[in-house]
């Protein structure tokens, strides 16, 4: 899978490389019997900061930059650069080395690397890793060449989501292991009998984009780094990531955008294939 980031060439496979080798250096530390030794700080958010996120961040930054030069990055863990510096670019990374860091301090292994390309506000194409799955899965989408799954080094799988009306019984509904809302509540409860799931990080969307879940709304906050390559993998499985009503101020049913003045994301839903 190629794709074309204006002049450049993406490899998929190189960046599938970049992810994994991200996820070997995370499980090394996550491997650590001493949780001292993961070195967790508060960022300034309150939110935790770890030796792993901040050793996935340095390899994937490291490698991206080598391979891809002229496509600047956008990640969790470096300084976001001035809007008027952003808003003109045509391509970029966003990285977040290490999505669901609470997931990797509990243990469950709810974690994930995740590394999307945007060509200006819209996703194109992303890597989402799991390296604490057993086996390992990475998964993988972009525009026009559909959505993929890697288990362990196996040939890639293709994944697609589910058709669905809003109408039917017992749809998947998947939901924040961590964040959960008033605001989700009352969104689940307009559906007949949903079947309820919760999971950590990026696992929620990736549910969604291989069929495993109709719907998940994720009415809470986030930032685009937490969604992009997520993102990315969901539309090209054939499904919609769309904003909604009810945290910054949005355009509800149209796609989220990224590379906005600020990371934070709007509340949005993630649907499968919807039918009237």
């Amino acid at each position: 899978m190629i794709i074309q980031a204006g002049a450049v060439k993406v490899l998929a496979k190189d960046v599938v490389s970049i992810a994994k080798t991200a996820g070997d250096a995370i499980m090394s530390i996550y491997a650590f019997p001493d949780t001292v030794s993961w070195d967790v700080k508060a960022k300034s958010d309150n939110s935790p900061l770890t030796a792993a996120d901040l050793a996935a961040n340095n390899l994937i930054c490291a490698s991206l930059k080598e391979k891809y030069p002229s496509i600047p990055i956008v990640s969790e863990e470096n300084k976001m650069l001035p809007y008027e510096e952003r808003s003109n670019w045509p391509f970029y990374w966003c990285v977040d080395p290490l999505d669901g860091t609470k997931e990797f301090l509990k243990r469950n292994g709810q974690f994930t690397v995740n590394i999307g390309l945007c060509q200006g506000k819209s996703p194109i194409f992303g890597v989402v890793h799991v390296p604490a799955m057993e086996p390992a899965k990475t998964y993988y989408g972009a525009k026009g060449h559909g959505a993929f799954v890697e288990i362990a080094d196996e040939p890639p799988i293709p994944i697609k989501v589910k058709e669905f009306s809003e109408k039917d019984p017992n749809l998947a509904i998947v939901a924040s292991a961590s964040h959960n809302t008033p605001e989700t509540e009352n969104f689940i409860s307009k559906y007949q009998n949903p079947t309820l799931k919760a999971l950590g990080s990026s696992l929620k969307l990736l549910m969604v984009a291989e069929g495993e879940a109709h719907v998940y709304p994720r009415l809470a906050p986030t930032c685009e780094w937490d969604t992009c390559a997520s993102h990315a993998v969901v539309e090209a499985a054939g499904g919609e990531v769309l904003q909604a009503e009810g945290g910054k101020a949005c355009q509800p049913g149209l796609p989220v955008e990224y590379n906005k003045p600020d990371a934070l994301n709007p509340f949005f839903i993630v649907y499968g294939r919807r039918r009237d």
